[in-house]
């Protein structure tokens, strides 16, 4: 794996050993995004104005390709959600190579049982401080936190369901408060997995696929219900 595009454009990354790269084959958790598919949903993100100058949550980031991408291609800052303290060691090592360690948080939780609510988000310390056009502030601590990207990469094992009352549609219910007005969540799938259309406060606009998986883009739903569709 490797940073495709950007300030580190083609820095390669660390990746788990290979006894613990099997074990997550084996139980479908570990699914590296490839070059091409990687390069085609940054294009997407593209056209929505992400990930330049935006605040990024990588949930289920393993050793964070997503996230890292969107560090060199210009977002402020990331917060990368990892479970596994052996993966999330090997996340740091790649974060440091790339120089990202003031623009980065490590999260080490179940994105599932703790999502942007918790692990340390709650209180907006995982957010830089700055203040936005819309009045709104991110900070380190005292304020609210609100993102304008989130990836949720979980093992497709958990995306097999996807009602309201799953563990994605939990979770996707739980983001969709900590959201930007403006802001948008990115759901990798397999393929045949459809997304219910709304979720909490959030509505499909998107969906992408390549090959056997499949990326489904939402945002909060407008005023008056209003729904911008998107010919793919």
């Amino acid at each position: 794996m490797r940073i495709i595009a950007g300030e580190k454009r083609g820095m390669k990354l660390f990746s788990p050993p290979p006894p613990l790269c099997f074990a997550k084959r084996s139980s479908g958790g570990s699914r590296p995004i490839t070059d091409r598919v990687k390069e085609s949903l940054f294009n997407v993100l593209c056209n929505y104005g992400f990930p330049n100058g935006k605040v990024v949550a990588d949930l289920f980031c393993g050793v964070g390709s997503l996230g890292l991408e969107a560090l060199s291609r210009g977002a402020e800052f990331v917060c990368f959600v990892e479970k596994d303290p052996k993966v999330a060691a090997v996340l740091e090592k790649n974060i440091e190579k790339a120089g990202f360690v003031k623009e980065s948080k490590v999260i080490r939780a179940n994105a599932f049982t703790q999502p942007l609510g918790g692990a340390g988000f709650k209180h907006g310390q995982a957010c830089p401080e700055r203040s936005r056009g819309d009045g709104r502030v991110f900070s380190r601590a005292g304020s609210p936190c609100y993102f304008d990207l989130i990836f949720v990469d979980p093992p497709y094992a958990y995306t097999k369901e996807v009602g309201k009352d799953s563990a994605l549609g939990g979770l996707l219910s739980s983001v969709s408060k900590q959201l930007a007005s403006d802001g948008i969540v990115v759901v990798r799938t397999e393929r045949r997995i459809e997304l219910l259309k709304q979720y909490g406060l959030m509505e499909i606009i998107e969906r992408r696929q390549w090959g056997t998986m499949a990326i489904t883009i939402l945002r909060k739903r407008q005023k008056g219900n209003m729904k911008h569709e998107i010919a793919l």
